[in-house]
């Protein structure tokens, strides 16, 4: 099966761990997540499964939507709750956190933590965190679109963060303890929203459900690879007759087919990357992605299984 789908991660399993039983109830390997979330995290994963998964890029992206825990007092070295405590100190005023935030947002520079997947001269950090291995966690860029402070109850604080793809809400929760005098790590971490796509409409799996019920249960809630679901990533789409269809699906010159429509498209919905379909309903019907580069129109997907 091609297509999305749109799962409730558990928090104690991996990102990895929570495909499987996707990748079961498909018999297939073909089957990739758009963004980790931390094994002690929870929340939304977006999931594209069949030849839907060359389609990661697109999603790859996408702004995310986060609420966080933060316990302040104390920072552990993983920045989670599962490292150990490596130091301490004074909890901040409320007053004070509130003041703190606007600083944080907009583009900022920010250090991924030591124990994350970034990489290092061709090896995880974490690895080698764990190894004993000091190395520099170069600063990069970030943009943190809105902080908000859902709750206060000393030494805990719950935020709401929207955020580019690529930042650490760990790291965050670091910077803004030390900006204020102290220390913190996260307690807890649940991802809500991914670019339009919403955990509440995510499908949760219980660990007892019956695996025959489970299986169809998932093979049920896959998206297909429809105009709705391009329009959740801001792409258009249109439709072509079945022959410029034909011809899109095998790559042929884009140049040579004069697909009017492309330059309507570009010029009305003001957007560089268009979803073409052909007349058909149902998976066939999803042609390719064209986006418009150096004023001309090239391939960035092409449905080559038509």
């Amino acid at each position: 099966m091609t297509g999305c789908l749109l799962l409730n991660k558990n928090p104690g399993n991996t990102s990895f761990k929570s495909l499987l039983p996707v990748k079961k109830a498909l018999g297939t390997g073909k089957v990739c997540h758009t963004g980790t979330l931390d094994a002690f995290a929870q929340g939304l994963l977006v999931i594209l499964t069949g030849r839907a998964v060359k389609l990661s890029p697109w999603f790859t992206g996408c702004d995310k939507q986060y609420r966080g825990l933060l316990r302040f007092g104390e920072e552990t070295d993983t920045l989670d709750p599962e490292g150990k405590i490596i130091a301490a100190a004074p909890v901040p005023r409320r007053k004070d956190l509130e003041a703190i935030l606007p600083v944080f947002t907009g583009e900022i520079l920010q250090a991924p933590p030591r124990y994350s997947a970034v990489h290092i001269n061709g090896r995880r950090a974490h690895k080698l965190a764990r190894a004993g291995i000091e190395v520099e966690m170069k600063k990069r860029p970030v943009t943190i679109h809105s902080i908000s402070l859902l709750s206060w109850d000393p030494p805990h604080a719950e935020l709401e963060i929207h955020c580019s793809s690529g930042t650490y809400i760990r790291s965050l929760a670091r910077d803004i303890a030390l900006a204020l005098g102290s220390r913190s790590h996260l307690r807890s971490l649940k991802r809500i929203r991914v670019g339009n796509f919403s955990l509440n409409d995510a499908l949760s799996l219980l660990p007892a459900a019956d695996p025959p019920v489970q299986e169809m249960t998932i093979r049920g809630s896959i998206k297909p690879l429809g105009p709705e679901l391009f329009a959740q990533l801001g792409i258009p789409s249109i439709t072509v007759d079945e022959k410029t269809a034909g011809a899109v699906s095998r790559g042929r010159d884009l140049k040579l087919l004069h697909i009017s429509e492309l330059e309507n498209a570009v010029t009305a919905e003001k957007s560089q990357a268009i979803a073409l379909f052909g007349p058909r309903s149902g998976l066939h019907s999803f042609a390719c992605i064209v986006e418009h580069k150096n004023g001309s129109w090239k391939y960035g997907y092409v449905n080559a299984a038509n």
